[in-house]
Formats: C-alpha cells, structure tokens, sequence
C-alpha cells in the first residue's frame, strides 16, 4: 500500500500522484489528435458516405453514458442501426434486426467507437478506462453486481482491461457481466500509465484477426468466478450521481 500523498489523487486503495493524472491527460491528448488530424479527417467521410448508403438516418449516434463522477456525458459514436426509439433502453443482441449490413461490419472492425477520439480530445472519456455504459444498462447490472459505482472514479475510456481479456461485443449473460465487473475493478485499483500501455497493447493484438481470443468460458482458470467478482466488488462505494443528472 503506497503511502497517502495529500497532493494525489485517490482511486480505489491507490492514490496517483498529480503528475500521473497529468501524464495520462497528455497522452490522451496527444494521441487523439493525432488520430483526428491524420485518420479520421479522411476516414469518417468515407464511413459517412457508406453509412449513408446503407440506411436513412444521421450519420453519427450519439447517446448520454454515465461518465466519472456519475456525470452524464454525449458519447458519440457511427450509427450501426436503423433509427428506433428503443436505442437508449434496449441493449443490442447477436441477431438484433436492427443492425444494418454495414454497420454488423462497423462493429466487427470496431471502426463505430472512432469517433470516441473526440470524446477524448474534450476530456469526457480517456483512451483507456472502464468501457462507458448507458443508465438503463447501469440500473440492470446494480440488480446483479453489487456497489457498482466503483467504475465512476475514473474517467471511461475506448477500451479497457475488461477488453483487453477479450470481454468485448454484445455477449452480456451474467457470468460475462461479473468478468467484466471484476477486471474493471482490478483496473480501478492498479490503473497507472504503465498499466495503460500494457492494456493497449493488449487491445491491439486482440483487433488482428490472428489473435482474436474466444472469451474465457464460465468457471475456466482465466475466468473470474461469480464469488471472487463480488468478495471484490463489494469492497467498493462511490456515490451514484447519475440516476439525478438524467434529463
């Protein structure tokens, strides 16, 4: 346990010093710069033109997620569906209609999250962090996890240590949920640069087709059982502010 330094900032049973938080804001910054001025300038008006083509509708959806501190924030990312009003209140499942052609291809590339950059260059989500969920999602897993607000002490990020163990994708039962829960608990406890770079190193792998892991079964060694997620999980309280932010 690190000693507490009165000028760090606490997450978890860590604190990080100042100087961290600022090393992972430049980075944050540096590199979805980078990513806005030399790809998606060229790259999201040929995604708009073929979104465009494959359904009627806005090229980009955005929608409210929960943030750090319980905030609500504007997460933008590609349209993958028809326009429906049940977008913000039904997660989407492996054989949902709604998906278009083109975006079931979006969401395998992983090419719909690009536009995340500029979530990041505003300061609303990190490059990496706890992958950003929706109030109804949020309100469905604190019936199944407990003291979820955990994942509010840091910002959300692109991808995240739950991803980087290949729990990514609409695959959401119970045992999925406890994984994910559990790894972002251990990244709330650990995170720091030096973990973040492992983590998107990870994340890359993952996205070569080569190296795309099935996610660890139920029970396996490499998965995180139901008890130890919530030994855990029930560790950690964090106030959740966004059941009144939401408008």
């Amino acid at each position: 346990m690190p000693r507490r330094n009165p000028k760090a900032t606490s997450t978890g049973r860590y604190t990080f010093s100042i100087t961290m938080v600022i090393l992972k804001r430049a980075f944050d910054l540096v590199v979805s710069t980078l990513v806005i001025l030399g790809v998606l300038s060229w790259l999201l008006p040929l995604l708009a033109w073929l979104i465009r083509r494959d359904s009627p509708g806005p090229v980009f959806f955005v929608q409210k997620r929960v943030g750090k501190g319980g905030k609500l924030f504007a997460c933008c990312k590609l349209r993958t569906m028809v326009v429906n009003p049940h977008a913000d209140q039904h997660p989407v499942l492996s054989d949902d209609a709604r998906i278009t052609p083109f975006g079931s291809w979006l969401r395998l590339s992983h090419l719909d999250e690009l536009p995340q950059f500029f979530n990041v260059f505003m300061g609303s989500m990190s490059i990496v962090g706890p992958r950003p969920y929706m109030p109804a999602d949020c309100r469905r897993f604190s019936a199944i996890v407990p003291e979820t607000a955990f994942r509010e002490k840091v910002k959300p990020g692109i991808t995240g240590m739950s991803q980087s163990k290949g729990l990514h994708g609409i695959v959401c039962d119970r045992s999925t949920i406890f994984q994910r829960y559990h790894w972002d608990a251990y990244y709330v406890d650990k995170a720091g640069f030096g973990l973040d770079m492992q983590i998107l190193w990870t994340t890359f792998l993952h996205l070569l087709p080569r190296r795309r892991r099935q996610v660890a079964a139920p029970g396996s060694p490499s998965a995180a059982s139901d008890r130890i997620s919530v030994l855990h999980l029930e560790k950690r309280k964090a106030p959740v502010q966004w059941s009144h932010d939401h408008k």
